[in-house]
Protein backbone atom coordinates (compact mmCIF):
# COMPACT_ATOMS: atom_id res chain seq x y z
CA UNK A 1 0.00 0.00 0.00
CA UNK A 2 1.29 3.45 -0.95
CA UNK A 3 2.11 6.04 1.73
CA UNK A 4 0.10 9.23 2.27
CA UNK A 5 3.18 11.40 2.75
CA UNK A 6 6.95 11.09 2.56
CA UNK A 7 9.21 12.77 5.09
CA UNK A 8 12.89 13.56 4.61
CA UNK A 9 15.07 14.13 7.66
CA UNK A 10 14.96 11.96 10.76
CA UNK A 11 16.35 14.34 13.36
CA UNK A 12 14.34 15.11 16.50
CA UNK A 13 11.53 17.07 14.82
CA UNK A 14 11.32 14.76 11.82
CA UNK A 15 11.09 11.55 13.84
CA UNK A 16 8.40 12.91 16.11
CA UNK A 17 6.32 14.36 13.29
CA UNK A 18 6.38 10.95 11.59
CA UNK A 19 5.14 9.27 14.78
CA UNK A 20 2.47 11.95 15.15
CA UNK A 21 1.27 11.39 11.57
CA UNK A 22 1.21 7.62 12.01
CA UNK A 23 -0.72 7.88 15.28
CA UNK A 24 -3.43 9.84 13.44
CA UNK A 25 -3.89 7.09 10.86
CA UNK A 26 -1.55 8.20 8.09
CA UNK A 27 0.92 5.90 6.38
CA UNK A 28 4.34 7.58 6.19
CA UNK A 29 7.42 6.84 4.10
CA UNK A 30 10.71 8.12 5.51
CA UNK A 31 14.16 8.85 4.13
CA UNK A 32 17.34 10.24 5.65
CA UNK A 33 20.59 11.07 3.87
CA UNK A 34 22.43 8.97 6.46
CA UNK A 35 20.54 5.77 5.81
CA UNK A 36 21.66 4.14 9.06
CA UNK A 37 19.17 6.52 10.75
CA UNK A 38 16.41 4.97 8.67
CA UNK A 39 17.37 1.50 9.93
CA UNK A 40 17.61 2.55 13.58
CA UNK A 41 14.26 4.37 13.39
CA UNK A 42 12.41 1.55 11.62
CA UNK A 43 13.83 -1.03 14.03
CA UNK A 44 13.31 1.20 17.06
CA UNK A 45 10.54 3.76 17.66
CA UNK A 46 8.77 2.97 14.37
CA UNK A 47 8.77 -0.80 14.77
CA UNK A 48 5.37 -2.33 14.07
CA UNK A 49 3.89 0.95 12.83
CA UNK A 50 2.60 2.05 9.40
CA UNK A 51 5.96 3.59 8.53
CA UNK A 52 7.94 2.64 5.42
CA UNK A 53 11.72 3.00 5.41
CA UNK A 54 13.31 4.03 2.11
CA UNK A 55 16.94 4.38 1.16
CA UNK A 56 16.92 6.84 -1.74
CA UNK A 57 14.81 9.76 -2.90
CA UNK A 58 13.79 7.64 -5.89
CA UNK A 59 12.46 4.94 -3.59
CA UNK A 60 10.75 7.50 -1.35
CA UNK A 61 8.91 9.14 -4.25
CA UNK A 62 7.97 5.75 -5.69
CA UNK A 63 6.34 4.73 -2.41
CA UNK A 64 3.85 7.63 -2.40
CA UNK A 65 0.29 7.81 -3.66
CA UNK A 66 -0.47 10.59 -6.15
CA UNK A 67 -0.55 13.51 -6.06
CA UNK A 68 2.59 13.05 -4.02
CA UNK A 69 3.36 15.07 -0.88
CA UNK A 70 6.97 15.21 0.32
CA UNK A 71 7.87 17.05 3.52
CA UNK A 72 11.43 18.11 4.25
CA UNK A 73 12.67 18.43 7.83
CA UNK A 74 16.29 19.20 6.99
CA UNK A 75 18.72 21.91 8.06
CA UNK A 76 17.87 25.37 6.73
CA UNK A 77 19.94 26.83 3.91
CA UNK A 78 21.89 24.82 1.34
CA UNK A 79 20.53 21.38 2.34
CA UNK A 80 16.98 22.54 1.54
CA UNK A 81 17.97 23.81 -1.91
CA UNK A 82 19.91 20.63 -2.63
CA UNK A 83 16.99 18.43 -1.61
CA UNK A 84 14.54 20.41 -3.75
CA UNK A 85 16.90 20.24 -6.73
CA UNK A 86 17.12 16.46 -6.34
CA UNK A 87 13.33 16.04 -5.92
CA UNK A 88 12.13 18.12 -8.87
CA UNK A 89 13.08 15.60 -11.62
CA UNK A 90 11.42 12.79 -9.65
CA UNK A 91 8.04 14.46 -9.19
CA UNK A 92 5.10 15.09 -11.53
CA UNK A 93 2.92 18.12 -12.13
CA UNK A 94 0.74 18.91 -9.11
CA UNK A 95 2.96 17.11 -6.60
CA UNK A 96 3.69 19.03 -3.39
CA UNK A 97 6.97 19.82 -1.64
CA UNK A 98 6.72 21.04 1.97
CA UNK A 99 9.60 22.67 3.85
CA UNK A 100 8.90 22.32 7.57
CA UNK A 101 12.26 23.59 8.80
CA UNK A 102 13.25 27.02 10.08
CA UNK A 103 13.96 28.47 6.65
CA UNK A 104 14.36 32.17 5.95
CA UNK A 105 11.06 33.40 4.48
CA UNK A 106 12.80 35.09 1.56
CA UNK A 107 14.35 31.73 0.64
CA UNK A 108 10.86 30.24 0.71
CA UNK A 109 9.61 32.94 -1.67
CA UNK A 110 12.43 32.12 -4.08
CA UNK A 111 11.97 28.35 -3.77
CA UNK A 112 8.24 28.56 -4.39
CA UNK A 113 8.89 30.36 -7.68
CA UNK A 114 11.40 27.71 -8.74
CA UNK A 115 9.15 24.79 -7.79
CA UNK A 116 6.06 26.30 -9.44
CA UNK A 117 8.10 26.92 -12.59
CA UNK A 118 8.42 23.15 -12.85
CA UNK A 119 4.67 22.61 -12.44
CA UNK A 120 4.92 21.57 -8.79
CA UNK A 121 3.45 23.15 -5.65
CA UNK A 122 5.39 24.44 -2.66
CA UNK A 123 4.56 25.03 0.99
CA UNK A 124 6.94 26.69 3.44
CA UNK A 125 5.55 26.08 6.90
CA UNK A 126 6.62 27.01 10.38
CA UNK A 127 6.35 24.15 12.87
CA UNK A 128 6.65 25.12 16.53
CA UNK A 129 6.54 23.14 19.72
CA UNK A 130 9.86 21.37 19.94
CA UNK A 131 10.14 17.62 20.41
CA UNK A 132 6.97 17.23 22.47
CA UNK A 133 4.92 19.47 20.17
CA UNK A 134 6.01 17.57 17.07
CA UNK A 135 4.94 14.30 18.69
CA UNK A 136 1.69 15.35 20.35
CA UNK A 137 0.56 18.32 18.25
CA UNK A 138 2.55 21.40 17.18
CA UNK A 139 1.50 24.82 16.00
CA UNK A 140 1.72 24.78 12.20
CA UNK A 141 1.95 27.93 10.05
CA UNK A 142 1.73 27.02 6.34
CA UNK A 143 2.18 29.42 3.43
CA UNK A 144 3.19 29.22 -0.22
CA UNK A 145 1.27 27.81 -3.19
CA UNK A 146 -2.41 28.31 -2.25
CA UNK A 147 -3.43 25.53 -4.65
CA UNK A 148 -1.59 23.02 -2.41
CA UNK A 149 -3.57 23.86 0.74
CA UNK A 150 -6.74 21.80 0.03
CA UNK A 151 -4.58 18.71 -0.51
CA UNK A 152 -2.79 18.90 2.86
CA UNK A 153 -5.26 20.86 5.01
CA UNK A 154 -6.92 17.88 6.68
CA UNK A 155 -3.61 16.15 7.37
CA UNK A 156 -1.82 19.18 8.84
CA UNK A 157 -4.79 20.28 10.91
CA UNK A 158 -5.28 16.74 12.23
CA UNK A 159 -1.72 16.47 13.54
CA UNK A 160 -1.61 20.03 14.93
CA UNK A 161 -2.42 21.06 18.48
CA UNK A 162 -6.07 21.87 19.20
CA UNK A 163 -7.47 24.43 21.65
CA UNK A 164 -11.21 24.43 22.33
CA UNK A 165 -11.59 22.11 19.37
CA UNK A 166 -9.89 24.56 16.99
CA UNK A 167 -6.70 23.37 15.23
CA UNK A 168 -3.59 25.49 15.70
CA UNK A 169 -3.04 25.32 11.96
CA UNK A 170 -4.51 27.53 9.26
CA UNK A 171 -3.38 28.89 5.92
CA UNK A 172 -1.26 32.00 6.53
CA UNK A 173 -0.66 33.43 3.06
CA UNK A 174 1.23 33.14 -0.20
CA UNK A 175 4.97 33.09 -0.83
CA UNK A 176 7.09 33.05 2.30
CA UNK A 177 4.27 34.12 4.64
CA UNK A 178 4.30 30.91 6.66
CA UNK A 179 7.99 31.02 7.42
CA UNK A 180 7.81 34.78 8.04
CA UNK A 181 5.14 34.32 10.72
CA UNK A 182 7.20 31.50 12.27
CA UNK A 183 10.26 33.79 12.30
CA UNK A 184 8.35 36.48 14.21
CA UNK A 185 7.02 33.77 16.53
CA UNK A 186 10.62 32.89 17.33
CA UNK A 187 11.51 36.55 17.83
CA UNK A 188 8.69 36.91 20.36
CA UNK A 189 10.01 33.73 21.97
CA UNK A 190 13.42 35.40 22.38
CA UNK A 191 11.71 38.37 24.05
CA UNK A 192 9.58 36.23 26.36
CA UNK A 193 12.56 34.21 27.53
CA UNK A 194 14.70 37.29 28.15
CA UNK A 195 11.93 39.03 30.11
CA UNK A 196 11.48 35.97 32.32
CA UNK A 197 15.26 35.76 32.78
CA UNK A 198 15.45 39.39 33.89
CA UNK A 199 12.65 38.89 36.42
CA UNK A 200 14.40 35.76 37.72
CA UNK A 201 17.64 37.74 38.06
CA UNK A 202 15.92 40.46 40.09
CA UNK A 203 14.33 37.88 42.37
CA UNK A 204 17.66 36.16 42.86
CA UNK A 205 20.07 39.08 43.17
CA UNK A 206 17.94 41.93 44.45
CA UNK A 207 15.50 40.07 46.68
CA UNK A 208 17.77 37.13 47.53
CA UNK A 209 15.02 34.56 46.98
CA UNK A 210 15.79 30.84 46.99
CA UNK A 211 15.14 28.63 43.98
CA UNK A 212 12.32 26.96 45.87
CA UNK A 213 10.65 30.29 46.61
CA UNK A 214 11.02 31.39 42.98
CA UNK A 215 9.54 28.06 41.89
CA UNK A 216 6.50 28.80 44.08
CA UNK A 217 6.11 32.30 42.63
CA UNK A 218 6.35 31.22 38.99
CA UNK A 219 3.95 28.33 39.69
CA UNK A 220 1.47 30.82 41.14
CA UNK A 221 1.88 33.21 38.22
CA UNK A 222 1.32 30.31 35.82
CA UNK A 223 -2.19 29.91 37.21
CA UNK A 224 -3.05 33.56 36.58
CA UNK A 225 -2.88 36.01 33.70
CA UNK A 226 0.73 35.00 32.97
CA UNK A 227 -0.41 31.42 32.25
CA UNK A 228 1.97 30.24 29.52
CA UNK A 229 4.27 27.42 28.54
CA UNK A 230 7.45 29.37 29.30
CA UNK A 231 6.27 30.37 32.79
CA UNK A 232 5.30 26.74 33.41
CA UNK A 233 8.69 25.32 32.43
CA UNK A 234 10.51 28.07 34.33
CA UNK A 235 8.79 26.89 37.52
CA UNK A 236 9.82 23.30 36.73
CA UNK A 237 13.43 24.29 35.99
CA UNK A 238 13.81 26.20 39.25
CA UNK A 239 12.73 23.15 41.27
CA UNK A 240 14.88 20.58 39.44
CA UNK A 241 17.66 19.07 41.56
CA UNK A 242 20.65 16.94 40.65
CA UNK A 243 21.53 13.71 42.47
CA UNK A 244 23.72 15.59 44.94
CA UNK A 245 20.80 17.82 45.94
CA UNK A 246 22.07 20.93 44.15
CA UNK A 247 19.80 22.89 41.83
CA UNK A 248 20.66 22.18 38.21
CA UNK A 249 19.93 25.74 37.05
CA UNK A 250 22.72 27.03 39.30
CA UNK A 251 25.21 24.70 37.62
CA UNK A 252 24.45 25.80 34.05
CA UNK A 253 26.89 28.22 32.39
CA UNK A 254 25.34 31.64 31.77
CA UNK A 255 26.17 31.78 28.04
CA UNK A 256 23.07 31.65 25.84
CA UNK A 257 22.98 30.07 22.39
CA UNK A 258 20.90 31.06 19.39
CA UNK A 259 20.13 29.71 15.92
CA UNK A 260 19.47 32.96 14.08
CA UNK A 261 15.70 33.43 13.86
CA UNK A 262 15.74 36.18 16.49
CA UNK A 263 18.45 37.97 14.54
CA UNK A 264 16.45 37.58 11.32
CA UNK A 265 13.44 39.12 13.06
CA UNK A 266 15.50 42.15 14.07
CA UNK A 267 16.97 42.55 10.58
CA UNK A 268 13.51 42.42 9.01
CA UNK A 269 12.27 45.02 11.49
CA UNK A 270 15.13 47.33 10.52
CA UNK A 271 14.32 46.90 6.83
CA UNK A 272 10.62 47.55 7.49
CA UNK A 273 11.24 50.51 9.81
CA UNK A 274 9.31 48.86 12.66
CA UNK A 275 10.70 49.62 16.17
CA UNK A 276 11.13 46.07 17.43
CA UNK A 277 13.22 47.24 20.36
CA UNK A 278 12.42 44.60 22.96
CA UNK A 279 13.12 41.62 20.72
CA UNK A 280 16.34 43.15 19.36
CA UNK A 281 17.54 43.79 22.93
CA UNK A 282 16.83 40.15 23.77
CA UNK A 283 19.03 39.06 20.87
CA UNK A 284 21.86 41.35 21.98
CA UNK A 285 21.46 40.10 25.56
CA UNK A 286 22.32 36.61 24.32
CA UNK A 287 25.34 38.03 22.49
CA UNK A 288 26.48 39.80 25.67
CA UNK A 289 26.03 36.62 27.70
CA UNK A 290 28.48 34.85 25.38
CA UNK A 291 31.29 37.24 26.44
CA UNK A 292 31.96 35.19 29.56
CA UNK A 293 35.67 35.97 29.94
CA UNK A 294 35.21 39.68 29.27
CA UNK A 295 32.32 39.89 31.73
CA UNK A 296 34.38 38.17 34.40
CA UNK A 297 37.22 40.67 33.94
CA UNK A 298 34.82 43.62 33.90
CA UNK A 299 33.10 42.42 37.07
CA UNK A 300 36.44 42.69 38.86
CA UNK A 301 37.38 46.00 37.25
CA UNK A 302 34.06 47.65 38.12
CA UNK A 303 33.47 46.07 41.51
CA UNK A 304 31.83 48.91 43.39
CA UNK A 305 28.86 49.05 45.71
CA UNK A 306 25.66 50.90 44.81
CA UNK A 307 23.52 52.74 47.30
CA UNK A 308 20.17 51.51 46.03
CA UNK A 309 17.13 52.17 48.22
CA UNK A 310 15.73 49.16 50.12
CA UNK A 311 12.75 47.30 48.70
CA UNK A 312 9.72 45.70 50.25
CA UNK A 313 9.97 42.10 49.03
CA UNK A 314 6.26 41.34 48.97
CA UNK A 315 5.37 44.59 47.19
CA UNK A 316 8.21 44.18 44.70
CA UNK A 317 7.10 40.65 43.76
CA UNK A 318 3.66 42.07 43.02
CA UNK A 319 5.27 44.80 40.91
CA UNK A 320 7.36 42.20 39.07
CA UNK A 321 4.26 40.28 38.02
CA UNK A 322 2.59 43.43 36.68
CA UNK A 323 5.80 44.61 34.99
CA UNK A 324 6.34 41.24 33.31
CA UNK A 325 2.79 41.17 31.99
CA UNK A 326 3.02 44.75 30.70
CA UNK A 327 6.35 44.06 28.96
CA UNK A 328 4.96 40.84 27.50
CA UNK A 329 2.05 42.77 25.97
CA UNK A 330 4.51 45.28 24.47
CA UNK A 331 6.65 42.46 23.06
CA UNK A 332 3.68 40.90 21.29
CA UNK A 333 2.52 44.34 20.15
CA UNK A 334 5.88 44.90 18.48
CA UNK A 335 5.83 41.44 16.89
CA UNK A 336 2.34 41.84 15.46
CA UNK A 337 3.25 45.33 14.21
CA UNK A 338 6.08 43.74 12.20
CA UNK A 339 3.77 41.04 10.83
CA UNK A 340 1.25 43.71 9.82
CA UNK A 341 3.84 45.96 8.14
CA UNK A 342 5.61 43.26 6.13
CA UNK A 343 2.34 41.51 5.30
CA UNK A 344 1.01 44.72 3.76
CA UNK A 345 4.30 45.34 1.94
CA UNK A 346 4.23 41.83 0.45
CA UNK A 347 0.50 41.84 -0.28
CA UNK A 348 -0.09 38.73 1.82
CA UNK A 349 -3.47 39.81 3.27
CA UNK A 350 -2.59 38.32 6.66
CA UNK A 351 -5.29 37.68 9.26
CA UNK A 352 -3.71 38.77 12.56
CA UNK A 353 -6.62 37.39 14.58
CA UNK A 354 -6.15 33.96 13.02
CA UNK A 355 -2.39 34.06 13.52
CA UNK A 356 -2.85 34.69 17.25
CA UNK A 357 -5.04 31.57 17.43
CA UNK A 358 -2.31 29.49 15.75
CA UNK A 359 -0.09 30.17 18.77
CA UNK A 360 -2.56 29.21 21.50
CA UNK A 361 -1.41 25.60 21.60
CA UNK A 362 1.52 23.41 20.68
CA UNK A 363 4.09 26.19 20.31
CA UNK A 364 6.72 27.60 22.67
CA UNK A 365 5.02 31.00 23.14
CA UNK A 366 1.56 29.58 23.83
CA UNK A 367 -0.10 31.85 26.37
CA UNK A 368 -3.58 32.27 27.77
CA UNK A 369 -3.77 35.89 26.63
CA UNK A 370 -3.38 35.01 22.93
CA UNK A 371 -7.15 34.59 22.91
CA UNK A 372 -7.45 38.25 23.94
CA UNK A 373 -5.03 39.23 21.16
CA UNK A 374 -7.14 37.35 18.63
CA UNK A 375 -10.27 39.10 19.90
CA UNK A 376 -8.58 42.50 19.63
CA UNK A 377 -7.71 42.08 15.94
CA UNK A 378 -11.05 40.43 15.20
CA UNK A 379 -12.93 43.36 16.75
CA UNK A 380 -10.87 45.89 14.80
CA UNK A 381 -9.26 44.66 11.61
CA UNK A 382 -7.66 48.09 11.13
CA UNK A 383 -6.04 48.16 14.60
CA UNK A 384 -2.70 49.92 14.11
CA UNK A 385 -1.08 48.51 17.24
CA UNK A 386 -2.15 46.04 19.90
CA UNK A 387 -1.58 48.53 22.75
CA UNK A 388 -4.36 50.73 21.31
CA UNK A 389 -6.96 48.01 21.84
CA UNK A 390 -9.19 49.00 24.81
CA UNK A 391 -8.50 45.77 26.73
CA UNK A 392 -4.71 46.03 26.50
CA UNK A 393 -4.67 49.82 26.83
CA UNK A 394 -6.43 49.45 30.19
CA UNK A 395 -3.93 46.85 31.40
CA UNK A 396 -0.98 49.09 30.44
CA UNK A 397 -2.61 52.10 32.08
CA UNK A 398 -2.73 50.10 35.32
CA UNK A 399 0.62 48.28 35.03
CA UNK A 400 3.03 50.87 33.61
CA UNK A 401 3.85 52.27 37.05
CA UNK A 402 4.99 48.82 38.21
CA UNK A 403 7.18 48.54 35.12
CA UNK A 404 8.72 51.93 35.96
CA UNK A 405 9.40 50.90 39.56
CA UNK A 406 11.02 47.64 38.50
CA UNK A 407 13.23 49.22 35.83
CA UNK A 408 14.24 52.09 38.13
CA UNK A 409 15.11 49.78 41.02
CA UNK A 410 17.09 47.53 38.68
CA UNK A 411 19.08 50.50 37.36
CA UNK A 412 19.84 51.80 40.86
CA UNK A 413 20.91 48.29 41.89
CA UNK A 414 23.16 47.71 38.86
CA UNK A 415 21.13 44.75 37.57
CA UNK A 416 20.67 44.76 33.78
CA UNK A 417 17.12 44.67 32.44
CA UNK A 418 17.57 45.40 28.72
CA UNK A 419 14.22 44.00 27.60
CA UNK A 420 12.15 45.32 30.50
CA UNK A 421 13.86 48.69 30.02
CA UNK A 422 13.31 48.75 26.28
CA UNK A 423 9.64 47.86 26.79
CA UNK A 424 9.23 50.93 28.98
CA UNK A 425 11.18 53.19 26.60
CA UNK A 426 9.14 52.02 23.62
CA UNK A 427 5.88 52.57 25.50
CA UNK A 428 6.87 56.07 26.58
CA UNK A 429 8.07 56.89 23.07
CA UNK A 430 4.89 55.53 21.49
CA UNK A 431 2.67 57.61 23.78
CA UNK A 432 4.70 60.84 23.35
CA UNK A 433 3.11 63.36 20.99
CA UNK A 434 6.33 65.29 20.33
CA UNK A 435 9.69 63.54 20.33
CA UNK A 436 13.11 65.24 19.98
CA UNK A 437 13.43 64.10 16.37
CA UNK A 438 12.93 67.74 15.34
CA UNK A 439 16.42 68.50 16.68
CA UNK A 440 17.77 65.39 14.95
CA UNK A 441 16.32 66.57 11.63
CA UNK A 442 17.85 70.00 12.16
CA UNK A 443 21.24 68.36 12.72
CA UNK A 444 20.88 66.25 9.57
CA UNK A 445 19.96 69.31 7.54
CA UNK A 446 22.81 71.32 9.11
CA UNK A 447 25.60 68.87 8.20
CA UNK A 448 24.10 67.10 5.20
CA UNK A 449 21.34 69.29 3.74
CA UNK A 450 18.93 66.39 4.23
CA UNK A 451 15.88 68.72 4.53
CA UNK A 452 13.05 68.73 7.06
CA UNK A 453 9.29 69.20 7.28
CA UNK A 454 7.60 71.96 9.33
CA UNK A 455 4.79 71.76 11.89
CA UNK A 456 3.17 74.83 10.33
CA UNK A 457 3.10 73.46 6.78
CA UNK A 458 1.40 70.39 5.22
CA UNK A 459 3.16 67.03 5.34
CA UNK A 460 5.14 66.36 2.18
CA UNK A 461 6.67 69.83 1.87
CA UNK A 462 10.43 69.78 2.47
CA UNK A 463 12.71 72.62 3.47
CA UNK A 464 16.43 73.29 3.71
CA UNK A 465 18.16 76.03 5.69
CA UNK A 466 21.56 77.60 5.03
CA UNK A 467 22.47 77.29 8.71
CA UNK A 468 25.96 78.82 8.56
CA UNK A 469 25.53 81.32 5.75
CA UNK A 470 28.37 79.55 3.95
CA UNK A 471 26.21 76.86 2.35
CA UNK A 472 24.05 77.06 -0.72
CA UNK A 473 20.41 76.40 -1.38
CA UNK A 474 20.99 72.94 -2.83
CA UNK A 475 19.48 70.15 -0.72
CA UNK A 476 20.40 66.50 -0.57
CA UNK A 477 17.85 63.74 -1.16
CA UNK A 478 14.51 64.05 0.63
CA UNK A 479 14.62 62.20 3.91
CA UNK A 480 12.70 58.96 4.31
CA UNK A 481 10.46 58.37 7.32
Amino acid sequence: MKADIGLIGLAVMGENLVLNLESKGYRVAVYNRSTDKVDSFIQGRAKGKKIIGTYSLDELVGSLQTPRTVMMMVKAGGPVDQTIEALIPLLDKGDIIIDGGNSNWEDSQRRMAVVEHHGLLYIGTGVSGGEEGALLGPSIMPGGSKEAWPHVKEMLQTISAHVDGVPCCAWVGSGGAGHFVKMVHNGIEYGDMQLIGEVYDLMRRLLGLSNERMHEIFSLWGRGRLDSYLIEITADILAYKEEDGSYLVDNILDAAGQKGTGKWTGINALHAGVPLTLIVESVFARSLSALTDQRKAASQRFDFSLNAPPVDTKAFITALEAALFAAKIISYAQGFALIKAVGEEQGWDLDLSSIALLWRGGCIIRSAFLGNISEAFKANGQLENLVLDPHFAQILAEAHQSLREVVAQAALSGIPTPSLGSALSWFDGYRTERLPANLLQAQRDYFGAHTYERVDRPRGEFFHTNWTGRGGDTASTIYSV
